[in-house]
């Protein structure tokens, strides 16, 4: 029996954007499975990293907003300084304390992407300078789901990468493009037309 996703969610820190560029130009242009994205950034950062990202993709890209319905089709990114979580339909806002001194945190998407979705849920980790994303991605392989993580050989800065590694043994070691590619190989719920998964 094939597996279905319902979501994938990318985390990044140090080297993001480019990294991000990449991946998500890479990805078809059909792609179905919506991608939350979670890139370290300043609390007064301003709302660029979207439409940065909307430049290498026809896929819609767009900051999150507080509830927003997620939707195929989309790339969804987590705005600075409050945390993404991830609810049955809907990606809510929360403003609690910083974790790893971070807001948005890896982290914390990734577990409550998992514990959504489950066996459904793909955790990606990119080039980033610590350790956030680490955690979040064995909570993603402890609930049945997939994880990959960017070879640290290619990443701007390794440690996020090879931190992952380090929690997550079973996760998928490979270059951006090889993700991308195992990623459009993925069947998204949306093409199940309400079969049970």
């Amino acid at each position: 029996m094939r597996v279905y996703y319902e979501i994938v969610v990318v985390g990044t820190s140090w080297g993001g954007l480019r990294a991000l560029k990449e991946l998500i130009g890479a990805l078809p242009a059909d792609f179905g499975i919506p991608i939350v994205i979670v890139q370290h950034r300043h609390r007064d950062s301003d709302n660029l990293l979207a439409g940065l990202i909307q430049e290498c993709t026809t896929l819609r890209v767009c900051e999150v907003e507080d509830k927003q319905p997620i939707a195929p089709g989309h790339v969804f990114v987590a705005p600075p300084d409050y945390h993404l979580l991830v609810e049955p339909g809907a990606l809510a806002l929360s403003t609690d304390a910083p974790v790893r001194y971070s807001r948005p945190s890896i982290d914390v998407t990734l577990s409550s992407a998992s514990d959504t979705y489950e066996s459904h849920t793909v955790g990606v980790i990119l080039t980033g300078a610590n350790a956030d994303g680490a955690q979040g991605l064995a909570h993603v392989v402890a609930r049945g789901g997939l994880a990959f993580v960017q070879d640290p050989a290619e990443a701007v800065s390794p440690t996020m990468p090879r931190s992952a590694i380090r929690a997550v043994p079973k996760a998928r070691v490979l270059r951006i493009r090889e993700i991308a590619a195992a990623l459009g190989a993925l069947r998204p719920a949306s093409s199940t037309n309400g079969a049970p998964r």
